[in-house]
């Protein structure tokens, strides 16, 4: 009896790490697709194939991508699974030591390797699918991703190792993919890339976000785009001034600081120093009143002192951000911190992480607290634990804070906007009543 074909069989794609990632899962979904092949995401039904998408950031990344191809792997020992392809940025870093310890995975496949992935299944890359994208995530919010690969040479990062240097997409490819995701419900676009202020030197011989800002603002259907990961070296001023004229961006930045103290700066390779990084905040909120800030800081990077720690935890409290995320620093091979002594202890980093986050709890509170008795619009995320969850435009999913509303008391659809009096606040979520 013949065995069916590889593109025969049922298909099904798990993402691992950030949501680039997911984008790119989102890419060579819709190929299989269009390819006639039976293929899904992150499916609970059984399938032949499966192909794990992975991340390789940081250890705590690595350790998870890992442990789910050893997890597959057994199900192929077991007869469970035919076939297990992976992929992503584990696999462009480290494919040679995988093949040799994991066997049962069928093939490995880079970041940049789409093409290569498809003929595992007899499917042709189909230009005529550029810009077309099957959003999993939500019918209402999708990511954008702007640029591949980065040309930023900081000290702590392995992006560039397992990305490559920086390819901006042509702007007309950009709302092409804009407008099919707006088709498919998408009222809020949220811009992504590993610098999304790099954008356009590559194509267009000047940084031209821009002008890609203002194009995007064309789209019919969307309502909100939010700007993630902008890096502050050599940040163009001329998107704050986007920002202030059209309504439909958000008034919300993402911006990695990473860290405050200018010797620190300087270890990390961020060409940028504290004065500086002041300088641009007081930039930015002024050009854009009332803007939300959230930055990201790493704590225990080889040199820092407790005096460079609590020259940090003064910066966040005199920056007052809106929004604020901490990592320890995570000692990666073949980066330029690779070569020093990561000297400082495991516990301390943590110790400091926590301390950090303490600080911004407190911010976060008298922030919110602020916010009660006011009325914001708000977009409905979903429905959980007896409420209706939604965010304002100061808040990206998962990661920032959230607006909730008591479906007993009150209905809202999902993907709907709506306004919302705020009653009451905590450190991270805010509680409200829909005003009719």
């Amino acid at each position: 009896m013949k065995t069916k074909q590889i593109e025969k069989k049922k298909v099904n794609l798990i993402t691992l790490g950030c949501a680039k990632n997911l984008v790119d899962s989102e890419v060579l979904l819709t190929q299989l697709k269009g390819n006639g092949i039976d293929a899904s995401h992150e499916s609970e039904k059984p399938a032949d194939v499966i192909i794990i998408n992975t991340c390789g950031f940081i250890e705590n990344a690595k350790q998870e991508s890992i442990d789910t191809i050893l997890n597959y792997a057994a199900a192929k020992d077991q007869g469970i699974i035919e076939k297990l392809f992976v992929t992503g940025c584990l696999s462009e870093r480290y494919r040679d030591d995988l093949a040799k310890e994991i066997p049962q995975v069928d093939a490995f496949f880079g970041t940049r390797e789409l093409p290569n992935l498809l003929k595992r299944f007899h499917a042709d890359y189909k230009t005529e699918l550029i810009g077309e994208r099957i959003n999993t995530q939500s019918t209402h919010v999708a990511y954008l991703k702007i640029s591949e690969g980065c040309n930023r040479p900081c000290s702590f990062c392995a992006i560039p190792l397992m990305r490559g240097k920086h390819i901006s997409k042509p702007i007309e490819e950009l709302v092409q993919e804009a407008q099919s995701l707006a088709r498919q419900g998408t009222k809020e676009l949220i811009l992504i890339a590993q610098d999304t202020t790099f954008y356009g030197l590559d194509l267009y011989k000047k940084r031209n976000l821009a002008e890609l800002l203002t194009a995007l603002c064309q789209v019919d259907g969307i309502d909100w785009i939010r700007l993630h990961y902008a890096f502050p070296t050599g940040f163009p001023e001329d998107v704050l001034d986007v920002m202030a004229k059209e309504p439909k961006i958000c008034n919300y930045l993402d911006i990695p600081l990473q860290h405050a103290s200018s010797k620190l700066l300087t270890a990390m390779r961020r060409g940028i120093n504290r004065e500086k990084t002041e300088q641009l905040l007081q930039t930015i909120r002024k050009k854009v009143p009332g803007i939300a800030i959230r930055t990201t800081f790493i704590v225990g990077h080889p040199g820092e002192t407790e005096v460079d720690f609590n020259e940090l935890v003064e910066f966040v409290q005199d920056q007052k951000f809106e929004r604020v995320g901490v990592f320890t620093y995570s000692h990666e091979e073949n980066t330029h911190a690779y070569s020093m002594d990561d000297e400082v202890p495991e516990s301390i980093k943590k110790e400091r992480a926590q301390t950090l986050m303490e600080v911004q709890e407190e911010i976060s509170l008298h922030l919110n607290e602020q916010k009660i008795g006011q009325t914001f619009k708000v977009l409905i995320d979903r429905v959980e634990g007896g409420y209706f969850i939604g965010r304002t435009e100061q808040d990206s999913p998962e990661v920032d804070n959230e607006v909730l509303i008591h479906s007993d008391k009150q209905y809202a659809r999902l993907g709907d906007f709506v306004q919302v009096k705020i009653t009451d606040a905590t450190e991270f979520d805010l509680y409200g009543s829909i005003m009719n």
